[in-house]
């Protein structure tokens, strides 16, 4: 904990969990698995995210697999 005082380390922060793909509006739960993300959190689903070669449309970064929040 000390470290973390140090650091300045904001715990609270979390990531954005987007609601639905941002290509075609499919709905992905926060609990749910099958969204793909980037690391500007742009959301996609598991089909638009295999047509687009696991490439993020707008910063060309690699999708990977977002973590489920436990419901």
């Amino acid at each position: 904990m000390l470290l973390a005082l140090h650091l300045n380390i904001d715990w609270t922060q979390m990531l954005d969990m987007k609601p639905a793909c941002e290509r075609c509006d499919t709905p992905l739960a926060p609990h749910a698995h099958g969204a793909f993300i980037c690391s500007f959190e742009d959301t996609f689903c598991a089909d638009c995210a295999d047509e687009l070669d696991e490439v993020c449309p707008k910063c060309r970064g690699e999708l990977v697999d977002r973590p489920a929040r436990r419901k």
